[in-house]
């Protein structure tokens, strides 16, 4: 049987950390500050939106919440993003993606400063993982990988990776973000040739892409450490599941994230270590 890596112990030690943090910039005067940017009433925005506040809450990180109407306007959105952009209370800013189709995506991403962008939606994070630089931050997901790894002492250092899935959101900022930390990585995808191979040859699985059942038993390996961070609803099951068939995989692989209670519930603790982090800089 694998060892489950469950998230809820990461968040919780994540959590203690960032309380701290937080006590020390309140003694300054300044209260970390989250803005959440979303238009319209998606539920799967709303339930993220549910857990980030009481995450927020949890560690003493305050929220600002900027709701738009679905049919807002392009500068209704950018005029918000341009508040929170001069707004020097507020630290982080999370704008829900995708936006409705009569929205430009690509100008509201690029309006927003990157020193407040803490899910990674502008040109200027994606830069700092690519340089490993403090430009901006890693995307919430992406670093909850990491974060779930070291936590349960999993060393990237000369390690096989492969990791199937190429979205900016996932793919290719956990493979750069790997890569970092000195493990060999092969990105892949759902057009990738002999993809079972491919994965049953590492020694972590990352498969990030949206569809269920992507990776099955003949796809993984004894030992292996998998991480699956697909989150799906499977009508025909009534439930959430991952982009891993759980039950033939978990008895093979030595170690997987569940879906749910895996990489998902880590994403706002991250998210709030970010908007502390960037608290720290700006007051740095």
């Amino acid at each position: 049987m694998a060892e489950q890596l469950l998230g809820s112990p990461v968040a919780k030690t994540l959590s203690e950390r960032l309380t701290g943090k937080v006590a020390k910039l309140v003694e300054q005067g300044v209260v970390p500050t989250l803005a959440i940017v979303r238009v319209g009433e998606r539920e799967d925005d709303l339930s993220y939106e549910r857990g980030a506040l009481k995450r927020a809450e949890m560690v003493g990180v305050a929220v600002r919440k900027f709701v738009l109407p679905s049919d807002c306007s392009q500068d209704d959105l950018m005029a918000v993003i341009d508040e929170i952009n001069n707004d020097s209370s507020i630290h982080g800013c999370l704008m829900f993606r995708p936006l409705p189709k009569t929205l430009d995506e690509v100008a509201a991403c690029a309006a927003l400063d990157p020193a407040k962008d803490v899910d990674c939606v502008t040109q200027g994070s994606l830069y700092g993982v690519l340089a490993n630089r403090p430009v901006g931050f890693a995307p919430c997901t992406a670093e909850a990988c990491l974060a779930i790894l070291d936590h349960y002492g999993y060393d990237l250092t000369g390690a096989r990776v492969t990791v199937v899935g190429r979205s900016l959101v996932i793919g290719k900022p956990v493979s750069l973000m790997m890569l970092t930390r000195n493990a060999t990585v092969k990105i892949c995808h759902t057009r990738t040739r002999d993809l079972a191979e491919e994965c049953r040859n590492a020694d972590i699985l990352v498969v990030a892409t949206g569809v269920i059942g992507t990776v099955g038993a003949d796809a993984v390996s004894p030992g292996q450490v998998v991480l699956d961070v697909g989150i799906n609803w499977d009508e025909k099951a009534d439930k959430l599941v991952g982009d891993v068939k759980y039950d033939e995989v978990e008895p093979i692989v030595g170690a997987i994230t569940p879906v749910p209670r895996g990489v998902g519930s880590v994403t706002t603790a991250i998210l709030c270590k970010h908007v502390v982090e960037a608290a720290e800089r700006a007051n740095a």
